[in-house]
């Protein structure tokens, strides 16, 4: 059997869950859509409403909720109550690792109200903004005055708290960073009720550092000032289909970004985004984005394609004619670029609605889409969920970007996803070690994408049903899983703490660094207030006491295992 074969699997006898998940439509037509579709309206209405508000207003409505958080925190008894975590339900999340600590007694804090955006500073470059402010809504406001987040990630739900305190990326990343790299400054209620503001060089630079990843385990959230850069009103959208072996296509992607001469911050050979999708194992679409104005993208000659239009083929769908028709380019509307994904789910809307990709469904129903995440898990049930987690696999693989090709090897091997996503971003050296960093000595190596300053990473997305799972063979899930993350553990990768994690606790702190993340939990009094991160990513459910022993094990000595 060559590397890349992938192993001989018996096949799986079916049981009634297959036939539920087969049958879902029929519930996601008739309540998740009409139910999803009420529900971005409303909460659009509410954008607007927020948008009416005078800037003195919003601040002193975040003022007064800041000051009902601190009052909460304060009511409770540390000796009766359990730890503290927001009051949103379980199934609310966008990721699909469902938050099964919140099954054990804890003490609740209402968030619900910090949704606005606080502030459009022109002048600094900043956007401050509440937690529960999501990407649509912001896009939405600064797009319109030619200004945007530098990094945007491509579904409408995702929230700024999620994509601070968890992962976020986007195709600018290979410019500047993850999400939280882009912050600028972080307004935190910690554990004793005191509001600090940290930032990079004051007095919490060290809680400035340590929250991104750390999934609100050290404080709560309440608003975080945001980097803005200047765009334009379309994005030049270069289309170049590859073929050949998986090596072949991780060269050319490598290559569609990372010149090979060391230049990377040259705006002249380096594209403003980039993304890859690889539809199997001999075949992917490469895409490079630059800003267009609206003289440029209406010249005669020139191709505009409205992606936004529910309408519209699915993006990957449309991105993967290039493989027939060879190169092409269009320009997009910058807004509907950056939400390129969010109707079709990237391209888990084809296992949700099988036909929802199909002409006559998006003509007449495509309006309603996409399905709400947290409405799908919400109706999903126990055995639905349990079984998606052994027949279907959502995770993302960071990795180094000269690793990118083993990748993809691997998860052919190992799982046999298609398509894959992939997406480059910096990780910076800074000037202290974070939960994730890069390879030491990386500078000195100066591999393809590197600079002196950041180390190359490329996060390679696996979402969908794996192929034996299509092919009715038998498919352990939580094995594959298992296996993917030795994996990383052992090539330096990392995986996001939205995906259901396998990990016990040694092997999660191998693959992150606890240092400075516990320094910050015992500084500034976390443990014994909120749960650690470990734990909160923990898979499977937490009893009270298992709870409470975990945290009285991190009061007596603070676990602290790293390789």
């Amino acid at each position: 059997m060559s590397d890349l074969e992938a192993p001989l699997r018996p096949k799986r006898k079916k049981v009634w869950v297959d036939y539920f998940v087969q049958f879902r439509w029929i519930l996601v037509i008739f309540v998740v859509l009409p139910i999803s579709f009420t529900l971005y309206f409303l909460t659009y209405l509410g954008d607007v409403k927020s948008e009416m508000k005078s800037y003195q207003r919003r601040l002193k409505e975040h003022d007064e909720n800041v000051q009902k958080v601190v009052k909460r925190l304060k009511e409770r008894n540390p000796s009766k109550d359990g730890l503290v975590c927001t009051a949103r339900k379980p199934w609310i999340a966008v990721g699909m690792r469902n938050v099964d600590y919140k099954r054990a007694r804890h003490f609740e804090v209402d968030l619900s109200a910090f949704r606005n955006i606080l502030e459009i500073d022109k002048e600094r470059m900043v956007a401050r903004v509440e937690p529960l402010v999501n990407m649509g809504q912001i896009s939405r406001a600064s797009v319109p005055m030619n200004l945007s987040l530098a990094v945007v990630a491509e579904l409408d739900d995702l929230t700024v708290g999620g994509l601070i305190n968890g992962y976020g990326i986007e195709g600018s990343s290979h410019i500047y960073g993850l999400f939280s790299d882009t912050v600028v400054a972080y307004e935190i209620v910690l554990a004793d009720g005191r509001v600090v503001r940290a930032t990079k060089d004051n007095e919490y630079s060290d809680l400035f550092y340590a929250i991104p990843w750390s999934q609100g385990t050290l404080g709560l959230l309440v608003s975080a000032e945001i980097k803005l850069i200047p765009i334009k009103e379309y994005m030049r959208l270069t289309y170049k289909p590859v073929v050949g072996n998986l090596k072949e296509l991780a060269q050319a992607y490598m290559d569609s970004f990372a010149p090979r001469d060391g230049d990377q911050d040259n705006p002249e050979k380096v594209p403003d985004f980039v993304e890859t999708m690889i539809y199997n194992s001999t075949e992917g679409v490469m895409m490079t984005g630059r800003y267009a104005s609206k003289e440029e993208a209406k010249k005669k000659g020139n191709v505009i394609n409205n992606v936004g239009w529910w309408f519209k083929p699915w993006f990957y769908q449309h991105a993967q004619t290039a493989l027939k028709k060879g190169e092409f380019v269009e320009y997009i509307p910058t807004r509907e670029y950056y939400h390129r994904h969010t109707r079709c789910l990237y391209w888990e809307g084809k296992l949700i609605l099988p036909f929802a990709d199909q002409w006559w469904f998006r003509f007449l129903l495509g309006w309603m889409m996409p399905p709400k995440v947290s409405l799908l898990k919400a109706t999903q049930g126990e055995a639905i969920r349990n079984y998606y987690h052994e027949m279907h696999v959502i995770q993302d693989m960071l990795v180094p970007l000269y690793k990118v090709g083993d990748a993809l090897e691997w998860v052919h091997k190992e799982m046999e996803v298609y398509p894959l996503w992939l997406c480059p971003h910096r990780l910076f050296k800074l000037p202290v070690k974070t939960m994730v960093y890069p390879e030491p000595g990386f500078e000195h190596q100066r591999r393809q994408g590197d600079t002196s300053y950041a180390q190359m990473y490329t996060d390679v997305g696996v979402y969908y049903s794996p192929g034996p799972v299509l092919r009715g063979e038998v498919f352990d899930g939580a094995d594959a899983v298992r296996r993917m993350e030795d994996w990383l553990v052992e090539n330096r990768g990392f995986q996001p703490q939205y995906a259901v994690s396998e990990l016990n606790e040694k092997k999660f702190w191998r693959m992150f660094d606890a240092d400075l993340y516990e320094h910050c939990r015992k500084k500034y009094e976390a443990v014994g207030t909120f749960m650690s991160v470990y734990y909160k990513s923990k898979k499977g459910r937490k009893t009270e006491k298992e709870v409470q022993e975990a945290e009285q094990a991190h009061l007596e000595t603070a676990y602290a295992e790293a390789n």
